[in-house]
């Protein structure tokens, strides 16, 4: 007879992100969230179980690869798990800060049936602070199709279609009415949760 091996138990609290503390915070205005070390983000992915058929993708309003990026946290393979997040989110540094993953992919992620779901959005935001501090990799683009395209507003919607077309090798100009690009994300998220 067989001998099975016991399965892993599955940790079922989520890691907790390190803060300021609430003395330190009064007095400025930056992030309060501090994001996970290396040894925190690869304890929280460990608790994702990559699943057949991940629930969380149909959580998430762009089909994120979840389970791939998180595969590759835990591999320590952190340029290509950035790049899976990248080939379907233009912008995982604003995502994995701002997005609502708790109301989106979390909430389908199944972990959250025994305790509280993987941390997504934490683990997205680790991967783009990574890339932030080893140099950003630019994306492929195909070769130039010499069509024009205007994009009118640089929020993030504008930035999102913008980065598309240009993997796509079309020329953008993009128009802002205001100071600065990014939209809501410049004027309308403060500081201390998007800096």
């Amino acid at each position: 007879m067989a001998e099975t091996k016991p399965k892993p138990k599955i940790k079922k609290e989520a890691v907790e992100m390190p803060k300021q503390k609430p003395k330190e915070r009064v007095k400025n205005f930056n992030e309060v969230a501090l994001g996970y070390s290396e040894q925190q983000v690869l304890e929280e992915a460990s608790r994702c179980l990559q699943c057949v058929k991940p629930q969380c993708v149909t959580g998430c309003p762009v089909e994120v690869p979840i389970p791939e990026f998180i595969k590759c946290i835990r591999e320590q393979r952190y340029a290509e798990g950035i790049a899976t997040i990248k080939s379907k989110n233009a912008l995982p540094a604003v995502c994995g800060r701002v997005c609502p993953q708790e109301e989106q992919c979390q909430v389908k992620c199944v972990v959250g049936k025994i305790g509280q779901p993987v941390s997504i959005g934490r683990l997205e935001r680790y991967l783009a602070d990574w890339e932030c501090g080893h140099g950003f990799q630019m994306p492929e683009k195909a070769q130039p199709t010499g069509k024009k395209v205007a994009i009118v507003g640089a929020g993030p919607a504008g930035l999102t279609a913008a980065a598309d077309l240009v993997k796509l090798g079309h020329d953008v100009v993009m128009f802002e009415a205001l100071h600065l690009p990014g939209g809501v994300l410049v004027y309308g998220i403060p500081e201390f949760r998007l800096p």
